[in-house]
């Protein structure tokens, strides 16, 4: 018998300390667990020790004499993950000392358990006084890396909590209904049949909510590609491209395809969809498979068209950039304990690098639309006001949605609007 807390604690130490992604770290885990109800919580786990470890860690070093990080690091993260157990997912107090103390001996550490117990035992007496520190600091109250706490107070200065917070809540299970193979209203039918809490959404024409997340691969439908997994701040995109079927459109970027194939259900378009990492672009095919669409699909740097670019111009361009990702923390939790502050002007001169190269390609009166899932200015409007200034054959096209607020060129969705991702929008037309 493979013990959870064991396999969670080996998986959360390389997220954290090791930096893998949650995704490789949870595939390469859940395997190991046959039964639906343990990778479940191998799951919740994770994705709330990497959402929370910047703020139990920092506990750990009030509650260890000697820090156990570099020479027992799965310990420390199996520390972690029962501090998660009493605070965040509340399971009860014995059980979770119990099993957390049993996952010391199958992580082949016996001579610990009495440490562990004791670390546990004195959370549990001196939990106020501990939060009370904690919470005195952003950092370790928001559970973010301080760089990311000074950035979004400067860009967001009125909504700095309010982000932060939202960052860490739980988001609603958004899919898109592919309307190739059903209709919105059909799917919300099949799923409130099949026991699921549905609902279409209020204002984006393919999405439906779920208030929880779930295994969609047992949801009906979901082998017969009549929906995707997509937050409604990605679907966004799609209505913003204004397509028309015998279009020319690029998605450059393209990897995992959500977009990709959205634009290919809205619209009886030439898809060409561009991938740089060749492992990335088989997800893209994986999905177009199971939706049942069709694109030509290159490997390529986007922001170097001669590799790959037949030299047509295309009516619509979607550039859905690479970026800090600080938009989406609360389903990606673990890009808060990747991401360095010194990322963000590399990211920034590749954005710009992409932009660039892709806007020659756009006809004339053309629509491109310019998309980020961050928070940062800097790689949003500060991006586009460097791009149009000087150039005269670009015109902004003003943008508004029920969710978010204008900026100073673009529309921002900020984590939580609408209970969305975070999401930066620019729509651009060629004069």
């Amino acid at each position: 018998m493979t013990d959870t807390r064991a396999l969670a604690a080996q998986a959360l130490a390389d997220i954290a300390l090791r930096g893998v992604s949650l995704r490789e770290a949870m595939d390469q885990r859940a395997p190991k667990l046959r039964d639906p109800r343990d990778r479940a919580l191998l799951t919740a786990l994770l994705n709330d020790g990497a959402r929370w470890w910047l703020r139990f860690d920092a506990a750990l070093d009030r509650l260890l004499d000697k820090p156990l990080r570099r020479k027992e690091p799965e310990v420390h993260a199996l520390l972690v993950l029962g501090l998660v157990q009493l605070d965040i997912l509340q399971l009860q107090d014995y059980a979770a000392v119990a099993a957390t103390v049993e996952a010391v001996r199958a992580l082949n550490r016996p001579r610990l358990a009495g440490l562990v117990n004791a670390v546990l035992r004195r959370w549990q007496r001196e939990r106020v006084t501990l939060l009370a520190e904690l919470d005195a600091q952003s950092s370790s109250r928001y559970a973010m890396p301080p760089w990311l706490v000074s950035a979004i107070a400067t860009d967001w200065p009125a909504q700095a909590d309010a982000v932060l917070a939202d960052c860490n809540r739980e988001p609603p299970l958004m899919l898109r209904a592919n309307r190739r193979r059903v209709s919105r209203d059909a799917l919300v039918e099949q799923l409130r049949t099949a026991g699921y809490s549905a609902a279409a959404h209020a204002w984006l024409s393919d999405g439906i909510v779920l208030p929880h997340s779930s295994d969609v691969t047992r949801m009906p439908g979901f082998a017969q590609g009549l929906f995707a997994v997509q937050d409604g701040a990605a679907q966004v995109s799609a209505d913003l491209l204004d397509l028309h079927d015998g279009q020319r459109a690029l998605d450059a970027c393209a990897a995992p395809g959500g977009k990709a194939c959205h634009l290919l259900e809205r619209a009886d378009i030439a898809l060409t969809a561009v991938e740089f990492d060749a492992a990335r672009a088989a997800r893209i095919r994986q999905n177009l498979e199971r939706l049942g669409l069709k694109a030509d699909l290159r490997i390529g740097d986007a922001g170097d068209p001669a590799t790959w670019w037949d030299g047509q111009p295309f009516d619509r361009i979607l550039i859905d950039a690479p970026c800090s990702a600080t938009g989406v923390l609360r389903r990606r939790p673990d890009v808060r304990l990747h991401r360095r502050a010194s990322d963000i002007d590399a990211l920034v001169a590749q954005q710009r690098r992409i932009l660039d190269a892709l806007w020659p390609l756009l006809a004339r009166g053309g629509r491109l639309i310019y998309v980020t899932c961050s928070l940062l200015r800097a790689e949003n409007e500060a991006v586009l006001e460097g791009f149009l200034a000087g150039r005269k054959d670009a015109r902004v096209i003003a943008v508004q949605l029920p969710a978010g607020q204008a900026a100073a060129v673009g529309w921002q969705i900020l984590p939580g609007d609408g209970d969305l991702d975070g999401m930066y929008y620019a729509v651009l037309e060629r004069a």
